[in-house]
């Protein structure tokens, strides 16, 4: 019994993981416009190296962090469009596969002929 649950609960795990990734990136603004974007990364910038120097503290690293690179940011249109077009391509995946099975489905008619 617990060997069919296994596989149920690691996906179920993975499925989860990935979910609160996506929520938490439209919750901060990443899967906005470009001004939510910049705002998102001002937040980061703003919060990571405190974060970072308490996590450190906590597990008694004495390590250096390195300085944070310069990020020339200014709000585009193009900051999100890798985002953009996995997310329409996503949403255009349904109909397009029944567009190529109709296709491949009619070109084999063809081939039957």
């Amino acid at each position: 019994m617990a060997t069919r649950i296994w596989p149920v609960m690691k996906l179920a795990t993975k499925v989860t993981i990935a979910g609160g990734a996506v929520y938490v990136a439209y919750d901060s603004g990443l899967l906005g416009n470009s001004e939510q974007g910049s705002e998102a990364l001002q937040k980061a910038k703003a919060v990571i190296p405190p974060a970072m120097e308490e996590w450190m503290k906590y597990f008694g690293v004495e390590a250096q962090l390195p300085t944070i690179p310069k990020i020339e940011f200014s709000p585009v249109d193009a900051w999100n469009s890798g985002v953009r077009w996995t997310i329409s391509n996503l949403s255009e995946a349904p109909t397009k596969a029944t567009e190529y099975t109709s296709q491949g489905l009619q070109y084999l008619k063809d081939l039957t002929k």
